[in-house]
């Protein structure tokens, strides 16, 4: 049994289905709603690029170092989203939540708080998780705002990080959440979860 096999995750608001070709369609709408790719500072697929993008996230599941999730909104029952589980390092027990985009529609409301909540949750109650890192973009300030939001606390600044596919170079900012502050995330996220769940 892999560290992290493919598991669906279910909540009130969302469910995380293991990213798969069926998804293509669906995805290719989400995407579309915001104009996602034309965000800079992120790496959200074209609508054209769909597929690739799937094929790709699934290659690197088979190689152990990736799980991607595919966000549906429980409401609509449509896909509104995507989401992923990266830097997976078994020896260490510790991944990263990443890759994170949400169709126009869905931002601003419960499903993110909902998602990161299963995410966490998974990580640290199933998978015995010593730590759980979240990455951004330097310039994605909207990004660094909901993932402290959320109780993660900023680590610093990974200078030169990544080569972005339009060639720029990237400075990451790094945060995560421990093992022992999991239970006042936890308590944090159920909160805001009652409160309407606004964190981005």
């Amino acid at each position: 049994m892999a560290f992290v096999d493919a598991v669906t995750l279910s909540g009130r608001h969302a469910t995380l289905e293991p990213l798969a070709l069926e998804h293509e369609e669906e995805i290719r709408l989400a995407v579309a709603d915001g104009e996602l790719w034309n965000l800079w500072f992120t790496t959200v697929p074209r609508p054209e690029g769909v597929r690739n993008y799937i094929e790709q996230l699934i290659a690197q599941r088979e190689r152990g170092e990736v799980l991607a999730f595919a966000v549906r909104d429980n409401e609509s029952g449509r896909i509104v989203g995507g989401t992923r589980y990266l830097h997976i390092d078994e020896n260490n027990r510790r991944l990263e939540i990443g890759g994170t985009w949400y169709a126009q529609r869905a931002q601003r409301t419960a499903i993110n708080t909902e998602c990161k909540l299963m995410l966490l949750a998974h990580a640290f109650e199933k998978l015995r998780c010593i730590a759980v890192e979240f990455r951004t973009d330097w310039f994605n300030k909207r990004s660094q705002a909901a993932i402290e939001r959320l109780g993660a606390k900023r680590d610093g600044v990974l200078r030169n990080h990544i080569i972005m596919p339009d060639g720029r170079i990237r400075d990451s900012v790094v945060y995560s959440v421990i093992q022992n502050e999991w239970p006042g995330v936890k308590k944090n996220l159920l909160y805001k979860l009652e409160a309407g769940g606004l964190t981005c």
